[in-house]
């Protein structure tokens, strides 16, 4: 197996930080990775902000509610961002552009883009030996973060990613089976077997492992989770920022 696949398949979320700051070259090394992703029609529908203002970092760990979203080595915010395409229109290019600025196509190539830039940015950094944890809390209060970064129109916060030394190395967690993501020609609607066999795996996992022990399953989680109403103030939010409205 090739170093790349090692670097892919030994992924596990870091949550615990040395004090060390990881070096500006390794940061430009981390997000020139990301610019080679893929990108849909080479628009590079996304931007990121990387956080190094002790008062930001900690107002962000507020909204996430998440330590570790101020003590790591480096905090990098990735936003969808379709306000550089307009920088250069006229006022009249401008009214033509508004409908594919507003419609729910280009929220989803934006947030592609930006999701496909950030795995990368993510194996970039667990090849140097760095460990990184996507920052999802961060919608919490997606209103306060666009006022922290005090971000333009067409530019919406979607996640952050911590990255540093780790401090700690946990047990990697399990994923579904092959037969439970990957299907030939069709969907399978028939899953009962795969997620069984997930849910015992899972059981075990949390049985066994060091710390935060429990008995739990993947289904019973994700039957919580969906049941409890959680950050609907988003919608409005994207729709203020002009995605969406159409």
């Amino acid at each position: 197996m090739n170093e790349t696949l090692q670097t892919i398949l030994q992924h596990r979320s870091i949550r615990s930080f040395t004090n060390d700051k990881i070096t500006q070259e390794q940061i430009n090394t981390i997000v020139e990775a990301a610019q080679m992703a893929s990108t849909s029609s080479y628009m590079q529908a996304y931007s990121i902000i990387g956080v190094t203002n002790p008062q930001k970092k900690e107002a962000l760990a507020q909204v996430s509610g998440q330590p570790y979203v101020k003590d790591n080595g480096h905090l990098f915010i990735f936003c969808a961002d379709l306000y550089r395409h307009q920088i250069k229109a006229t006022e009249e290019q401008l009214e033509n552009m508004k409908a594919n600025l507003e419609n729910t196509e280009h929220l989803l190539v934006s947030t592609i883009d930006a999701a496909l830039a950030a795995q990368n940015a993510a194996i970039a950094s667990e090849s140097m030996g760095l460990g990184m944890c996507y920052i999802g809390s961060l919608r919490n209060d997606i209103q306060q973060v666009d006022t922290i970064l005090n971000l333009p129109p067409h530019v919406i916060p979607l996640f952050g990613m911590v990255i540093g030394v780790p401090a700690k190395e946990p047990e990697q967690k399990p994923r579904l089976p092959l037969e439970g993501v990957y299907f030939e020609n069709e969907y399978n609607r028939n899953q009962d077997s795969s997620l069984n066999q997930f849910d015992a795996t899972i059981k075990q996992y949390y049985e066994n492992r060091s710390n935060n022990k429990r008995i739990d399953s993947w289904t019973d989680q994700m039957l919580r989770r969906f049941q409890n109403t959680m950050r609907m103030d988003v919608t409005p939010y994207v729709e203020s920022k002009g995605f969406k409205k159409r």
